[in-house]
């Protein structure tokens, strides 16, 4: 992913507010299952900083993106949390394509009609 980020134009990315919460909510896991170190952890939010500061933009999420990722959500045949439903309802908005690592959520965006990238290799799987 870090491969994937250096390598897109600073003007292309952005992120929603909620993706700030889901990032240190992320990275608040990652100590408690063992998948990163204490200090690597503590570097995480300052370089989360720098990279929003200097290469993404940050954009609001306004409350009839709460409204519409609700009802998304409530969409029980498409399969999203809440979370991910107002991810793909921000960037719906923007005309963006979101990037991700989670198949589940690629495969519900392309039920709904939002492109995505996947920064992996096809025959590699997300879990």
């Amino acid at each position: 992913m870090q491969a994937w980020l250096a390598a897109q134009p600073p003007d292309d990315l952005a992120i929603g507010d909620w993706g700030i919460t889901e990032f240190f909510s992320a990275l608040s896991i990652k100590p408690r299952t063992g998948q990163i170190a204490a200090a690597r952890r503590a570097a995480a939010p300052a370089q989360f900083a720098r990279l929003r500061a200097q290469n993404v933009t940050t954009v609001p999420v306004v409350r009839e993106q709460f409204l519409a990722a609700a009802r998304l959500a409530d969409r029980h045949e498409v399969g999203l949390r809440a979370g991910d439903a107002l991810s793909l309802t921000v960037c719906a908005d923007l005309g963006a394509v979101p990037c991700t690592l989670d198949r589940r959520l690629a495969e519900a965006a392309r039920e709904i009609g939002v492109e995505t990238e996947i920064p992996w290799p096809a025959s590699r799987t997300a879990t």
